[in-house]
């Protein structure tokens, strides 16, 4: 099932807009998941970098468990979901239709 994502387009003389759904291909869809996983690869790595240099300053034992726990609260706070790419890639194809 391919990801899919209601837009409003304007509609001269409306007060309503025209709901338009756009579909990403399956190869769309595919780019859209590597291009998470591989940000939320980065994301991991500067949490785990970050989890270090605050144990350090908290003169927390630095045991690998720790760090990587730190690593964990602080990577679910800023991983980016797929969702969000697959939506942002449907703005970008809803919008260049317009043109």
């Amino acid at each position: 099932m391919t990801f899919s994502k209601r837009f409003p387009r304007d509609v001269p003389g409306s007060a309503y807009p025209k709901w338009e759904e756009t579909l990403l291909t399956a190869a769309e869809e595919n780019a859209e998941e590597a291009r998470a996983r591989q940000r939320n690869v980065e994301v991991m790595k500067e949490c785990i970098e970050d989890a270090k240099s605050l144990a350090q300053e908290k003169d927390l034992k630095p045991f690998e468990t720790s760090v990587v726990n730190l690593a964990i609260a602080l990577f679910e706070k800023r991983a980016s979901h797929v969702v969000y790419f697959k939506e942002q890639k449907a703005k970008e194809k809803f919008d260049a239709s317009a043109v």
